[in-house]
């Protein structure tokens, strides 16, 4: 196996344990763990917060020591932290116990993205990166995916699950030892600390940032959602996270689509459908074919979504490639930080209709933000 396809299997995996079973898993197993711990959707959304929290505490100093150190050490921590923080929420027994393990859960991606993304541009051919990259940042759909059929066979028992998903990042934290180049950037000179802020950055921050918060509609409450509107429970819902996730392994095409269509076309349309995704989950008038498809269009959408802002903090910072990922993916995470505990405010005093429908509308809001630059023909 050359060592491009070793990193892009290896990066993949560890994503997909990071994000797909370390944080977003959580909105799977949520109504059984709301009946367990007695949570109220408020706390619940505080709790899901907690796992962006932790996202934007360890990416802000995960692309600083990707700087320092290399990408190895920092990717390797990624899969140790998830790992650990899964097998906390196994064996908590009361709310603030589940919100640390949640939190430390969630750090685990916020120190995975960055070192991945320098590893990239360590050992893969510049005109092969960003189809690595995105490549790699689709494995969030194939964890989420992944979670379903855990859902499936073990109905209500998270705490198995859990468990479970604590012995598959211990498999792809060893993986990454091997596979994840350990050489530190190529520049010793290179420039480290904040980095520089131009308009392309902040209309990406902005961007990103709606983007997170209106996904949370979906990764911290879809399974309640369905359980309110339709009465599913776990081994329904892991059917549509299995469809979720699939779904979102298309994000793996990002990088060409820019390049065929522009990034502002890509950015827009992958807006619709994740607005139109969130509506059709969350609504009670869907039926099941509808919410199955719905969870299809969000989940395609998503990945997308992270792909292009990827590609585009990259391109925006390429002699800091884990900066210009930072930028992109810290705002998605501020975001959702913000949104989760925000959704349940709203949920609890309104409806799942209203709720869906005012976050659907924040992602056609994030649509109006427009990338600043002549290059239309690559992200």
């Amino acid at each position: 196996m050359s060592a491009t396809l070793r990193l892009g299997a290896t990066g993949f995996a560890l994503i997909a344990v990071c994000y797909g079973l370390a944080r977003f898993a959580f909105g799977l197993f949520l109504p059984e763990i709301r009946a367990d711990l007695s949570l109220t959707p408020t706390f619940a959304g505080m709790i899901a917060g907690a796992s962006f929290l932790g996202y934007c505490l360890a990416i802000v100093a995960s692309a600083g020591l990707v700087e320092w150190y290399g990408p190895r050490p920092i990717a390797i921590g990624a899969g140790i932290v998830a790992g650990s923080g899964m097998a906390l929420i196994a064996i908590a027994q009361s709310p603030a116990v589940l919100a640390a393990a949640v939190l430390f859960a969630g750090m685990s991606t916020g120190l995975a993205s960055p070192p991945l993304a320098a590893a990239v541009v360590l050992a893969v051919e510049s005109q092969r990166q960003d189809t690595v990259n995105t490549v790699i940042n689709s494995g969030t759909g194939a964890g989420v995916a992944l979670s379903g059929p855990v859902a499936l066979y073990l109905g209500a028992d998270w705490r198995l699950a859990y468990g479970a998903f604590t012995v598959t990042a211990a498999a792809a934290t060893i993986a990454t030892f091997w596979a994840v180049p350990r050489a530190g950037t190529r520049d010793p000179d290179v420039a480290r600390g904040l980095p520089r802020m131009s308009a392309d950055i902040l209309i990406l921050v902005i961007a990103a940032f709606l983007m997170g918060a209106a996904s949370t509609a979906i990764w911290s409450f879809g399974g309640e959602l369905v359980s309110r509107n339709h009465g599913w429970d776990a081994r329904v819902i892991g059917t549509l996270w299995i469809v979720i996730g699939a779904a979102g392994i298309a994000g793996a095409i990002a990088g060409p689509l820019c390049s065929w269509f522009g990034v502002n076309v890509v950015h827009l349309a992958s807006l619709g459908g994740l607005a139109v995704g969130i509506w059709l989950v969350g609504s009670s008038t869907s039926f099941p074919p509808l919410v199955i498809g719905g969870g299809a269009l969000f989940g395609a959408a998503y990945i997308l979504l992270t792909g292009v802002y990827l590609v585009w903090g990259v391109s925006a910072l390429p002699d800091r490639p884990a900066s210009g990922l930072t930028a992109a993916f810290l705002a998605i995470a501020i975001g959702q930080t913000a949104g989760a505990p925000i959704f349940g405010i709203v949920l609890d005093m309104s409806s799942p209709d209203g709720a869906t429908i005012i976050f659907a509308l924040i992602a056609l809001i994030a649509g109006l933000a427009r990338r600043q630059t002549r290059r239309t023909t690559s992200c």
